[in-house]
């Protein structure tokens, strides 16, 4: 996640304290602001903490899991080709997770006829190692 962000959500913060410091007792501007602090806080960990992760049962990412045995090809897709995935060349079925600071991602196909999803599209800044480690623990018959 951008330190940016980070800093946007402390000055945030700061103004909750602020405008309630002025206006009300401190004992209120400091339980204001601290909770402002505090969701602020819990917000952007919440939003970055999505796992992506390939084991031996297939991919997770989030909630979601990719049994091994439909994880179809595997592309790693650069800044331009992610941009295009998600605008004109996108497919409304698509699986995504996608986080607006990293540019790069990897296309997953599913091979399952019976899922209506066509493909996962998950947005990483390692796209060559989780491209890699998916074609490792994909089966091929």
């Amino acid at each position: 996640m951008p330190k940016i962000w980070w800093l946007i959500g402390a000055a945030f913060a700061l103004m909750v304290w602020w405008v309630l410091f002025v206006a009300t007792p401190t004992v209120v501007a400091l339980i204001g602001g601290g909770l402002a602090a505090a969701i602020v806080a819990i917000t952007l960990v919440r939003y970055g903490a999505v796992r992506v992760v390939v084991d031996e049962t297939g991919l997770h990412a989030g909630k979601a899991h990719l049994p091994r045995a439909w994880v179809g090809n595997v592309e790693s897709l650069d800044a331009e080709q992610t941009r295009r995935v998600l605008g004109v060349d996108a497919d409304a079925r698509a699986f995504l997770v996608v986080r607006p600071y990293c540019d790069q991602s990897v296309k997953v196909r599913v091979d399952d006829a019976a899922d209506p999803t066509p493909y996962w599209l998950l947005s990483t800044r390692h796209r060559e190692s989780l491209a890699r480690c998916l074609r490792s623990t994909t089966v091929r018959d």
